[in-house]
């Protein structure tokens, strides 16, 4: 990785510059016994502290850096329903019952962020809305297709299309042929649900300690000892919530994800006229294509666009332009306008694109792989150890039935050959 882990304040984004809680937890610098560690505060982790403190159990939080330091942080904001993967992923894998299962829990993902704001009362703007943009015919038929299939399959009837005449309701652009509207899915400052979501943790007795790498996690009588440079976390269950940072706490996991760079850029603030103009509807925007783009508007009228994927962990070379060329193919009328912050970092992606939860002791936890969908799967991941912890596996276990296959080429070869494989699907954007 090319960013050191331990020890670092936050990226230099418009969401550190607008985070609305500078609460700080101290490192651990002692030892300690809990019901519960969790190894990491990000989305995932930190959802899963909240859920299991609720419950009663006595639950750490060890993490490297500060609290949404890594993606939970850094991402596009984009609150998207489902999985990032096909429906008929998980269809390869379990019966139909099961399928329909899932698909109920992909729509539960977005109740848990929407229910946690509300309960909570955290500020992170969420405004409902999501669009998906047809680049070609092609795409555009896959998403009538698809609105279609929900309704038959899963009797889910609030996907809308939107035909080429009326898609300047939602962007101002020539580029698109259409889209599909979910009106349940949307976007949030990450960085400021993650830190809310934190602060509900602690108010509910989960305890966080940050700039806590660990360097060492086994397991003595039973009990899983959890060392950090500066103290040990002794407990009866452990979670990993680490994604792309896993490291060699528990390598036939990490074999499983692969680090994928994306960035994000934030526009000068428009006029009020101008940003409602450009997105009327405030809806987020992603398009069809396999390496896409992603934009949405900001509450203070600034455009927040994604994109860039890396698949080589280096982030593209003047990033703030090279971003902005990206988005004037987009919005030709914005060329008057300056770019004020461009960051990036590390989304988890699996080689099926499906979550990937499970155990590699039986009690020893992992949620990762959530491929570009983690503000609102994350939700469902902690709720799901929760509850497997407790004793209520049945719904986690049923992503246990997923096979995930390690990425190909091992560690010196898998970002080569998958920087050559996402060559091929460039291309065929472009065809």
């Amino acid at each position: 990785m090319p960013e050191k882990l331990s020890n670092q304040p936050h990226i230099n984004s418009w969401y550190a510059a607008t985070a609305n809680d500078q609460t700080t937890h101290p490192p651990l610098d002692e030892n300690t016994t809990v019901d519960v560690c969790v190894i990491g505060a990000g989305l995932t982790g930190i959802s899963t502290a909240l859920n299991l403190a609720e419950r009663g159990h006595n639950v750490a939080v060890l993490e490297a850096s500060k609290t949404g330091w890594a993606a939970s942080g850094r991402n596009g904001g984009q609150l998207i329903g489902g999985f990032a993967c096909d429906i008929d992923t998980f269809a390869k894998y379990m019966p139909e019952p099961d399928v329909q299962r899932i698909w109920q829990m992909g729509l539960e993902t977005l109740d848990i962020v929407k229910d946690r704001v509300a309960k909570h009362q955290i500020d992170c703007d969420l405004t409902l809305g999501y669009l998906t943009a047809a680049n070609k015919p092609g795409h555009a038929d896959a998403l009538r297709t698809w609105r279609d299939d929900a309704k038959k399959r899963f009797n889910y009837d609030r996907f809308r299309y939107v035909e080429r005449a009326h898609m300047d309701q939602y962007v101002q652009s020539s580029r698109y042929l259409g889209g599909l509207f979910d009106p349940d899915s949307g976007h949030l400052h990450p960085l400021n649900y993650t830190l809310g979501l934190a602060r509900a943790a602690v108010q509910n007795g989960a305890r966080i300690y940050e700039d806590s790498c660990v360097t060492a996690l086994r397991t003595e009588n039973g009990t899983h000892i959890v060392e950090t440079a500066r103290g040990t976390v002794r407990a009866k269950f452990v979670v990993l919530a680490c994604n792309t940072w896993l490291g060699g706490l528990a390598p036939q996991v990490a074999r499983k994800i692969m680090p994928v760079g994306t960035y994000v850029i934030a526009t000068e603030p428009l006029s009020p006229a101008r940003a409602a103009a450009l997105m009327p509807a405030r809806a987020a925007v992603c398009d069809s294509r396999f390496v896409l783009d992603y934009f949405r508007p900001a509450p203070d009228n600034r455009l927040l666009w994604g994109g860039k994927v890396s698949y080589s962990t280096f982030t593209p070379h003047n990033l703030g332009e090279a971003m902005r060329r990206d988005m004037l193919k987009t919005f030709p009328q914005l060329a008057d306008v300056k770019v004020d912050y461009a960051w990036g970092g590390f989304v988890d992606i699996t080689m099926n694109r499906a979550p990937h939860f499970g155990r590699i002791a039986p009690t020893i936890y992992f949620a990762q792989g959530f491929s570009g969908h983690g503000v609102n799967t994350t939700g469902l991941a902690g709720k799901l150890i929760a509850e497997a912890i407790d004793g209520q596996a049945s719904r986690f276990d049923l992503f246990g039935k997923i096979r995930h296959r390690d990425f190909p080429g091992g560690a010196m070869m898998r970002t080569p050959a998958l920087v050559l494989a996402m060559a091929w699907y460039r291309m065929k954007d472009w065809l």
